[in-house]
């Protein structure tokens, strides 16, 4: 069952965060919480990118494939960093995964998918018990669609970026199930986190009013078109 566990370090209060840090710079009033969050209204609004960074999210993320968490580390502006389920020390004879819907909703497909999975299974475990291979070297066999753990730390501008990207309908399913989720449980955690999810969690299209994607889903018009 995939999920999203944000961790107590994750900045409760990111618009007065941001308005308290460009008060500094601004010659501000920074004990006036206010105008702190006033002020990082302003910063969020004019696109005052930079102040974003001082906004820390971290987080755990389970039960998702090893393919979208390879996506998702693509993403490594700002200084994100990442621990990820270890391949070397757990034991993966009885891993978890990942089933598209497209095989899900056709039977034959399903047991063809599930056949490979076991099989995959079956000969890890030989690999491991009958030749004495190590646990590291056979769980080069692990499929993709393998279900992982990530320990993930980065800021506010890094994810809002993302958001930009992942959110538009053309990206992969399942990274656009992992960012609805990450935004579901930031929102959980502060009304400031619930009004920046709301407003600027979103595809580039709706942020610039065009679709600048070669094969556009329809939503917008193109640029050319314009």
């Amino acid at each position: 069952m995939a999920k999203i566990i944000i961790l107590d370090e994750t900045t409760k209060y990111p618009i007065t965060l941001m308005g308290k840090r460009a008060g500094v710079c601004w010659n501000g009033n920074i004990e006036d919480k206010d105008q702190n969050y006033k002020r990082g209204l302003t910063c969020l609004e004019s696109e005052h990118g930079r102040v974003l960074e001082y906004v820390n999210v971290e987080m755990i993320i389970d039960g998702y494939s090893a393919r979208v968490m390879r996506e998702w580390y693509t993403h490594i502006g700002g200084s994100p960093t990442r621990l990820q389920a270890s391949t070397r020390y757990i034991d993966y004879k009885n891993f978890d995964y990942i089933m598209p819907d497209s095989i899900r909703r056709n039977k034959e497909a399903q047991v063809c998918y599930e056949k490979c999975i076991y099989e995959i299974k079956n000969e890890m475990e030989t690999l491991v018990n009958k030749y004495g291979i190590p646990r590291e070297d056979a769980a080069l066999l692990l499929p993709l669609g393998m279900e992982t753990r990530i320990v993930d730390k980065r800021n506010l501008r890094n994810l809002l970026d993302m958001s930009q990207q992942r959110l538009c309908s053309r990206a992969n399913w399942e990274y656009r199930k992992l960012m609805k989720d990450i935004m579901e449980e930031l929102k959980k955690v502060s009304e400031e986190w619930e009004y920046i999810v709301d407003n600027y969690f979103k595809p580039k299209c709706k942020k610039v009013g065009y679709c600048s994607e070669r094969t556009s889903c329809g939503l917008v018009e193109k640029k050319s078109k314009l």
